[in-house]
Parts: structure tokens; sequence; C-alpha cells
């Protein structure tokens, strides 16, 4: 926006417009209006530059009564351009979220359409439990992804949903399937069972945005129509029907779902968008402004909408001088009827509902102005004054004094005319509207809920930590283990699940635990009950120990195992979910069948494959005693007690400090006697021979080296349980100098 120079305008001071664009970046608005006014006096002809940077400033210090006077002027000097209204459509909308603070909650929001996207409800609101987290709107055909998290299967169809919206997991990708998901079984037959009619009216919308996307318009208006007869109509279907009916140019139509939307959701911008649309295509540009400014206050950054707003502002003004010999205003500060005569009457009818102070009755768009109570009397009086004998033309002036002079009023309530197709809601009760219709979530019939709908089909009870396969089946966690213990198929539709064994890529269907919670929470409350007195008993280390039949095991020692057996498996499951990380190892008995002594293993790590296998990293931690043989589940388990060396003191100590020194010092001797490619073998099993301990009575079992010759030496397993089962250290270590004289005798020369 330019200003004519000096020369041609004698009355300009550049020094003097320079200290009005200081005030505006110092955010003074008013002085810079009044810069801008005390320039404009000193000209002979009005200036349109100079009169919409007056008009901006007024606008932007919130006295947008007088900053459409200079608007106006402007527009009289030549045709408004909608990128010269930014600043009037900004303040209109920053004068009623004023007034209503909570219009103004989007700030912080893309400028594109993102108020609750396809859905139900705005990000704001609180999603019914039963709601997919894409489309904001009742399941349809629920499939749960690896996050445990479930949304429609349709809604993650496609390349555009990568993450998970509510735990930003990467979702992964398959072949063969749209997506690779599959129907989550259970939670499709509860919802059809608990939302019966509102199933089956999602499933008709579905169809009809299906033929509506084949250009089947008249079919997916049956559809639609069908869907809202079903249930009382969601937001997200009045709002497809109403782009539906735009699209067969039934603006009538559209215009009656427009309505009915934004008294649904008050507070949802989309829906006063759709209305404005609507009212634009109608050609009623005054009743779609009202809308237009509505979205800007609910959200500020669309700007998509402020652009639409200003270009229907911008033909409101136009629209005066179309059609009319209008003669040049005059100066701005010389008054007179020409003045007046360019000042829209659309403009005022679009503004009036918005603004206008609330009252018993409806004020008249043209007619008197409120009381002095509800209007800034000094702002009224001087509007007034200037309007008095201006004739016909001075009924516009005070229908436009008694409006925007009530933009910048205090809050005292705002009412709305009601349109002619359908009444909307008044800015002022905005807020308590949109209480009203967010309060109304999905109500579940509790009378149809049933424990036997959330049973487990391998177990026969109640869900307890329920996962969904990829195949959409549902089972207890554990259950579930159990059976992929024996084989990598589902239990029940025996697709193939290697992929989850591989990675236990298994987490708990979140909304399944949430129904099961919120609405069984009695019967969940006695599965947990069981499951955790399950979990003790198994834990319980000295009464019933899992015994694992396989190899000569000793402390301190590692013992790496190659679990295969579904029976083992879920021994070494139970023992990690315990939280003990133990079990016993024996070897085999062929009349007992396993030994009556043994060593305690300690779980380091797991490592699965995908075929269920795993490698289990062990390490002996204590020796134990077997009081009874027992089993349980398909694996053995023993009652036990743990073995402990008895400890000796003087005499008897200095002999045993002595035995065990010159048998420590033996064995190294072997050990360093041995051949390399046998002692690199012995080395890369079991590192290197532990160092000789200062005090071997120090540990219950005794010095820790002795288990590592005894486990690399070359002995039966029979002799070497024998010296396991031993409670005397310096017998112990008499039997081993007994095998070291043996072997070494034995190697040969």
């Amino acid at each position: 926006m330019e200003v004519c120079s000096h020369p041609a305008f004698p009355g300009i001071c550049p020094e003097m417009l320079e200290v009005a664009e200081e005030a505006s970046r110092a955010g003074d608005f008013s002085l810079a209006a009044e810069i801008y006014s005390s320039q404009l006096s000193g000209l002979q002809q009005p200036d349109r530059g100079l009169c919409l940077r007056k008009a901006d400033s007024l606008a932007r210090a919130g006295r947008i009564s007088e900053a459409l006077d200079s608007y106006c002027a402007a527009a009289g000097l030549g045709k408004l351009r909608p990128e010269e209204l930014t600043l009037l459509v900004e303040s209109i909308a920053r004068s009623l979220r004023d007034k209503e603070p909570g219009l103004g909650g989007n700030d912080g929001e893309e400028e594109e359409d993102n108020d609750g996207g396809d859905g139900e409800c705005a990000k704001g609101e609180i999603l019914d439990l039963f709601s997919c987290g894409l489309c904001r709107r009742l399941l349809h055909e629920p499939s749960t992804v690896e996050c445990g998290h479930t949304f429609c299967r349709r809604c993650l169809d496609g390349d555009s949903v990568t993450d998970c919206v509510h735990c930003k997991q990467a979702l992964v990708r398959k072949e063969g399937l749209p997506n690779g998901r599959r129907l989550n079984v259970v939670l499709s037959s509860l919802l059809d069972k608990l939302f019966a009619a509102e199933s089956r009216a999602r499933r008709v919308w579905m169809e009809g945005e299906v033929l509506w996307h084949n250009r089947d318009l008249a079919g997916a208006l049956h559809k639609y129509d069908e869907a809202v007869d079903l249930v009382p109509p969601s937001g997200r279907l009045l709002c497809q029907r109403a782009e539906l009916h735009l699209e067969m140019e039934s603006c009538t139509l559209a215009l009656q779902d427009a309505s009915s939307l934004c008294r649904m959701k008050p507070l949802w911008p989309r829906a006063h968008y759709l209305k404005a649309t609507t009212l634009s295509r109608a050609g009623r540009n005054d009743e779609a402004l009202q809308e237009y400014f509505l979205c800007v206050a609910l959200k500020p950054n669309w700007t998509k909408v402020k652009l639409e707003a200003q270009k229907v502002l911008g033909q409101l003004f136009s629209s005066v001088f179309e059609n009319r010999d209008v003669p040049t205003p005059p100066h701005p500060q010389q008054g007179g009827t020409a003045t007046r005569l360019i000042k829209p009457p659309a403009l005022l009818r679009s503004l009036s509902p918005l603004t206008q102070p609330s009252s018993s009755q409806d004020s008249d768009l043209c007619g008197t102005t409120s009381s002095s109570e509800d209007q800034p009397s000094s702002r009224l009086s001087l509007v007034s004054a200037e309007t008095s004998d201006c004739g016909p033309a001075a009924e516009d002036s005070k229908s436009l004094a008694a409006v925007l002079a009530s933009v910048a009023a205090p809050p005292s309530g705002l009412k709305r005319k009601q349109s002619e197709d359908a009444a909307s809601h008044p800015p002022a009760k905005l807020l308590k509207a949109a209480e009203r219709t967010s309060a109304g979530s999905v109500s579940v019939p509790l009378e149809l809920l049933d424990s036997g709908d959330m049973e487990c089909s391998l177990c026969m009870r109640l869900f307890y930590e329920p996962v969904a396969t990829p195949c959409g089946h549902t089972f207890c966690l554990k259950c579930l283990q159990r059976c992929q213990d024996h084989t990598p198929n589902c239990p029940l539709c025996k697709e193939n699940l290697s992929e989850c064994l591989a990675n236990r890529g298994y987490n708990k269907t979140l909304l399944m635990e949430e129904v099961l919670l919120r609405y069984l929470s009695k019967e969940l409350a006695e599965r947990k009950t069981i499951h955790e007195e399950e979990m003790k008993e198994l834990s319980n280390l000295m009464q019933e120990v899992p015994i694992f039949v396989c190899t000569m095991a000793f402390p301190t020692i590692p013992c790496p195992l190659h679990v295969f057996e579904p029976r083992y498996r879920l021994m070494i499951r139970r023992s990690m979910e315990t939280g003990t990380k133990q079990f016993g190892m024996c070897i085999a008995d062929q009349l007992k069948g396993f030994a009556d002594y043994g060593c305690m293993l300690q779980v380091q790590d797991v490592k699965f494959f995908p075929d269920g296998r795993s490698v289990v990293e062990t390490v002996g931690v204590s020796r134990f005693k077997v009081l009874s043989h027992g089993q349980r589940d398909g694996y053995h388990t023993a009652k036990i007690e743990y073995l402990e060396d008895k400890k000796v003191e003087g005499e008897e100590l200095s002999e045993l400090l002595k035995l065990h020194d010159a048998v420590y010092e033996q064995a190294n001797n072997w050990v360093t006697s041995l051949k390399d490619n046998m002692k690199s073998q012995i080395l890369s099993h079991f590192g290197h021979l532990p160092g000789k301990d200062p005090n071997p009575q120090a540990s219950p079992s005794g010095p820790a080296w002795c288990w590592w010759l005894l486990a690399v030496l070359p002995l039966e397993n029979r002799a070497q349980l024998t010296i396991l089962s031993m409670s005397s250290l310096k017998g112990r270590l008499l039997a081993i100098r007994k095998v070291l004289i043996f072997v070494t005798r034995k190697r040969p020369r």
C-alpha cells in the first residue's frame, strides 16, 4: 500500500507517516490512526492508501465502527481487494473471542481443518471408549494393531497411517492383505451386540462413502438417508450428507443439514465453514459472512477461511457500487450524504446478528440502537451527531453505529438472528451448547454385556491380559503362549504366527482391558486373584521347584541350554514371569525320573527363534537335595532343601587350608600342561581357571575353582554327582585330588 508523494499532495508529511509507522510497531494503533486522520484532513482530495492505513489501524485498535467508515471511504476510491481486508476480518473475529473467550480454543492448530479430522469430535474432546482414534467415530470392523490399540480396519488402509496416533509406535506393513489387517473377531461381535443399530448405521454409511467415491451420488445419498433413519445422526454423517447435497446442487437440503450440524456441534469450525459455503453458493453472502466470522473466531489460523471471508467482505463492499452512479466521495472530514451512501446494508445485516447485545426481543436489523447501558455512550453520541440529518442514508449509519459499537463493548451476552432455514445457536450460548453436545457420549447397554462375551476359548475363563493375534483372534496371553509351546499356529484358524514367536510381539489389547476394567470389574478382580495365587505357588522355590532334566550343572559355572520341548518352554517362561528366574537342573534317573541332587540355575538371558525354540543363558547358583519328586503341566517338579558345606575350625581348618592350597597347585599344573587345542576349547566354554580363594569356607558351596575344575575334568555324570552332593569341602578336595592323580598318570608320554 503506497501513499502519494509530497509534491502531488502537499498536505502529506513523510515525517509524520514515519511516526505513525513507529506507533504501529509499538502497538499504539490509536495514535497511528489519529496521525493518518490528521494527514487526510490536510488533503484536498482523499487518498486511498491513507484511508486504508487509517482503517487498518482503527481495526487493530478495536475501533471497528470507525474503521468501517475508513474502509468505506477507500472502497469509494477503488475496489477493495480481499487481501486489503485481512485486518478487518481478524479484528471482528477477535472481538467475538474477547466476548466469548472459549471460542478461541484452536489458536495453536495448523492452518488446515484438523478439528476432529473426519470424526465426530474436536481434538480437545475426549473420545468414547468405542471410538476409533483415527476417524473419531464408532469403531467399524475393529482391527487391533501391534501396540494393542484398536482402529477401524478401513482407517488403516493405504499408506497415510504409518504410526499409531496414541503411542506413536510404527505400524508394520504386511503383504497379501490391505495393510495386513484382520478383523478383531471378539470386539466386532461385542460391538454388534452392544450397538446393533449404530453398527448397522456405520455399515450403511461406509457403503454410501464407497458409492460416492464411485460417483454414484444418488445411491450414496440413499445410503446416507438410511443411516440417518437408523440412529440419531452424528456430526460427521450430517457433514458428509450436506457436502453430498452441495455436490448435487441441492443447496436447500445442504443448508438444512449444515444448520443442524451447527446446532449439534456449535464449536466445530468445520460445521460453520460448511454452512458458510452453502450460504455463499446460494448467493446469501451477508449470512455466509456471519459463519465465516465464527469460523475465524473459533480457529484464527485457518487461512483458507480467512481468505474466503475477505473475499465475501470485498464483494459486499463492491456490491454498493454495482449498477449505481455514485459520485466521488467528498473529503472524509467534510461529511455529506455521499459518504453514507457507500455503507453496504448487506454488511450491516451480516454483522448485526453476530455483534448486537442481547435483549428480551430480537433487534431489528436496521432498527433502533440498544440502550445506553449496553453501549459506549461517548461513541454512540459521536456517531449519532454525524448522522443526525442525512435522511435515508442516516438509517444505515445509525444501524452501523449500533452494530459496530457493540463489537468492542464489554461482554453482556451475544445474540444471533435465526436463519430462514433453521435456527442456529447464538455465539454467546455456544459454550453451553457445546457442553450439552459433548456430554452425549455413547451409552453402553450394560444389560446386554455378559462375561461370557469376554471368555478365552482356551482356558474358558474371563480374559486375563487379552492379546489379539495378527489373524484377529483373542486369547489370554499365557494361554496363547502355552499353545505356541507346541505349535506356531493360531489355536483357532491355524494361521502361522512364527513372526510373533520370534519377537514375542504380543501387546495387550487395550480396548478389551478397559472394557473388562470398566464394566466387568468384579469378575476381573476374581480372575486376577486366581492368577496371583497361581503365580505365588509357582514362585515358591522350596515347595515346588521346576526341574530341567538334562545335564550336570555346578555353582558359579555357566550352563547354556537349547530349549525346544514344549514342557520346558512353559517352565522357562514361568520362571521369568514369576520373577524368580530360577529352576533346578538334574541328570536323569531311570527309576525316579531325575537324580536326588542337583544345582539351581539363574537365567541371565533368553534368545527366541521364529519356530519357538530358544537359547537360555544360565549360571549355577546353589546346590540342593531333592526331598520329593513331582510333576506340573508336563514338566518335573521337586520339593528341595539347599546344601551347604559344613564349616570347620582350629586344627581342622589349618589342615583344610593346606589341603586347599596343595590341590589348587596340582589343578593349576594340570591345566597348564594341557595341549593348546584342548586348552582353547576349555577357555571358550568355561573361561580361565578362577583364582585361589583366601577364605575357602566363605561360600556355602566352597571355592569357585573346585566347580570349574569338576566341570572340565573327564568324569562321568555319576562321579560328578557324587562330588556335587558332598557337604564337606575336605572330602570334595580329596576326591578332586584323586581324579587329578588319575588323569595325570593316564596321560600319554
